[in-house]
């Protein structure tokens, strides 16, 4: 029993390290029903996420099933024919290839000084709301290789991919000092250059990718809301049977 106990609260560190951090996330909301929110998800990853980032446990073929898309759609539109897109024998990809990139480790690390990671399941090491936050907390850092800096995520090696959407923004970091002389420090963002779309816009697009991040995490989320609602209509028909047929046995007692 108490090695169950230690277990639990070994597992807990990093939640308790993360939540005394002081870092705000920003709430997003998942709608993985949206499939129109999942295709425009998918739509940016691979326009701007999978040049770099792999997604090597998920198959295009799998994901065009999942989010109302067909096989031909998905090759047509989200396998680019490019050399790193062709098998060695120099034949176009087909929709049941992994999303795969042609950059290696060695190549991610040489340009972003780390190897680039795969994002199949960010969502669950990350969690949602935190990537939400991410793309939506770079800001102009001239001191930095790419030319940007990240508030959630400082000294990230990653440029902002999303920034001609976005618009680049500077920081401004305030600080407040309370009662009990605790100081602390708000940030809020001023536009410099501006993107194609709103902020309003902005936020949309990056709930989308989000969206379509965290069904990508785990697939197989979407059948198992479908099977729980089965199992829960079954266990109450399962309950209606066997209340009468306890009524039945114990008629005659009563």
């Amino acid at each position: 029993m108490k090695t169950l106990i230690a277990t639990l609260l070994i597992s807990l560190f990093p939640a308790f390290a993360f939540a005394s951090s002081g870092a705000h996330l920003e709430k997003v909301e998942i709608n993985l029903d949206n499939k129109a929110s999942l295709q425009r998800g998918a739509k940016l990853f691979v326009n701007y996420c999978l040049s770099c980032h792999a997604a090597s446990y998920m198959r295009y073929s799998r994901m065009a099933k999942d989010i109302g898309l067909t096989d031909a759609q998905v090759v047509e539109n989200m396998i680019f024919p490019a050399d790193f897109s062709k098998e060695k024998n120099g034949k176009p990809k087909k929709a049941g290839q992994l999303m795969t990139v042609a950059m290696s480790a060695e190549d991610g690390k040489a340009y972003f000084g780390t190897a680039v990671p795969d994002l199949s399941v960010v969502a669950r090491s990350r969690g949602a709301d935190w990537i939400y936050t991410y793309l939506k907390s770079f800001y102009i850092d001239e001191s930095r290789p790419w030319g940007v800096n990240n508030t959630t995520f400082p000294n990230v090696g990653m440029p902002h991919v999303l920034w001609e959407l976005e618009g680049l923004k500077k920081a401004v970091k305030t600080k407040h000092t309370d009662e009990h002389g605790h100081e602390t420090e708000t940030v809020t963002y001023e536009t410099v250059v501006p993107g194609k779309m709103s902020a309003a816009e902005y936020d949309s697009a990056v709930t989308d990718l989000v969206n379509f991040l965290e069904y990508m995490g785990e697939p197989a989320k979407l059948v198992r809301y479908t099977m729980g609602v089965y199992v829960l209509g079954f266990l109450f028909l399962l309950f209606v049977v066997s209340y009468a047929m306890k009524k039945e046995f114990w008629k005659d007692v009563h």
